[in-house]
């Protein structure tokens, strides 16, 4: 398959639904297509310079767990494949590879994270306060070790600017208590099925954020499911609690962006070649070691 570099995609046979951080959303009659660009987007800011490979990835991954998770929950998922939409026969080449057709529902206003591993901003809240997200951990905990057992800590969904960490009774206010458990139950069974048949594979998934929506009055899963932008991946064999991690996911990207001074709100700096380079590597392999397939 070959893989083109895609920073936007543009369909004017289409009505743009939604242009989002990495996906430029379609209305396709009653469905919706979801093309999953090269963008990236760090600390909520997307950055200026493409990931080749990663539209590709995130897609092609998501469609992997979409798949093996369907019986835990039902999910968004009609089709992978483009051929035989006629209203697409023109853009195949674009769309080949990363696109799902999807059903239409209505998203449940919160990313649903769940963590099995103290990292990221859940490490840092643990150090200023012994919570996370409202949940009081035990002390002494280090960098990166692994928690007792996993914890659901939702966080706001916003539009532009920083998603926002609440607790999980800010989540039953706002939803009610019946649909925020559900979410919450549903979200950890996924975390440690996902978590599980990745560490067979390699990979630990110290975290992850789900997304859900409602249709016809029933809980689906909607978005994207353990890819490398909605999960921090560390390789298994080089895991050592007590400080950061190597990782598979932009967490490499991350701390290239943190090392260079940017305050995460003014433009960001442009990304230099080896640095693309080696994001997109991280992806590819994440994919490979989990589906044991190359993603060419």
């Amino acid at each position: 398959m070959k893989v083109n570099l895609v920073d936007r995609v543009e369909l004017p046979n289409l009505k743009l639904f939604k242009r989002g951080k990495v996906r430029d959303i379609y209305e396709l009659d009653d469905r919706l297509l979801l093309v999953a660009t090269d963008r990236v987007s760090c600390f909520d800011v997307v950055l200026d310079d493409p990931i080749p490979y990663k539209g590709v990835v995130l897609t092609q991954l998501s469609v992997f767990w979409f798949q093996k998770t369907e019986n835990i929950i039902p999910n968004h998922l009609i089709t992978s494949s483009v051929e035989g939409i006629s209203q697409l026969d023109s853009y195949s080449e674009i769309l080949e590879g990363r696109t799902m057709v999807v059903k239409k529902s209505q998203p449940i206003p919160f990313e649903c994270v769940v963590r099995g591993y103290l990292a990221g901003s859940g490490w840092r809240d643990y150090k200023n306060t012994g919570e996370v997200s409202g949940i009081k951990l035990p002390p002494g905990l280090k960098e990166a070790e692994k928690l007792k057992e996993p914890i659901f800590t939702p966080s706001t969904k916003e539009e532009t600017g920083h998603d926002m960490a609440v607790t999980f009774d800010y989540m039953v206010d706002k939803i009610g208590e019946d649909l925020a458990v559900k979410i919450k139950e549903k979200s950890i069974e996924l975390y440690q099925f996902g978590s599980q048949y990745a560490e067979q594979r390699g990979i630990i998934i110290a975290d992850t954020k789900f997304e859900f929506g409602i249709l016809d009055g029933e809980l689906i899963l909607i978005d994207e499911l353990f890819t490398p932008d909605s999960s921090r991946f560390w390789p298994k064999d080089e895991y050592q609690p007590g400080k950061s991690q190597v990782s598979f996911d932009k967490q490499y990207l991350r701390d290239w962006l943190e090392s260079t001074g940017w305050d995460k709100t003014s433009p960001p700096p442009r990304l230099p070649q080896d640095v693309i380079h080696r994001t997109s590597e991280k992806y590819r392999l994440a994919f490979k070691m989990l589906t044991a397939r190359d993603i060419l």
